[in-house]
């Protein structure tokens, strides 16, 4: 039997009070849970210098989706195919970390109804918001 389209899913797209939308857990989720996987393997790099020739609104999709490493901008594919896992809002005390891969675990458990936040300061140059 095929797996149904909500295995594995733990959450959902909402409003945020952190900021715009967020990621919220739609069932409990236990520490060390891989919430989020496989969205790196689509990534592509940009150099970030490409983005100064673009129109503010574009650049805007590079700088609030976007991993920053180095001068290049880990990338969805195309901003059209953006995962859950890409409106992770920031928070200095997060629930969720990143490892090599950028696959996201959770740090410790998070309850039904909790937003996922992830500390950007961790995988993402912190020249981030100097980047236009």
């Amino acid at each position: 039997m095929a797996k149904l389209p909500h295995f594995s899913v733990f959450v959902r797209l909402k409003p945020s009070r952190l900021h715009g939308i967020g990621v919220f857990a739609i069932r409990d989720i236990p520490k060390e849970t891989y919430v989020f996987r496989g969205d790196g393997d689509e990534m592509v790099w940009v150099k970030a210098s490409v983005t100064k020739r673009l129109d503010k609104e574009v650049k805007k999709l590079y700088r609030d989706f976007c991993v920053l490493r180095d001068g290049n901008y880990g990338c969805p594919r195309n901003f059209n195919l953006l995962t859950p896992a890409w409106y992770i809002n920031h928070s200095a005390k997060p629930n969720l970390a990143a490892d090599e891969n950028l696959d996201f675990y959770s740090t410790r458990r998070i309850k039904t109804g909790e937003e996922l936040t992830l500390s950007y300061k961790r995988h993402s140059d912190a020249q981030r918001r100097n980047a236009f």
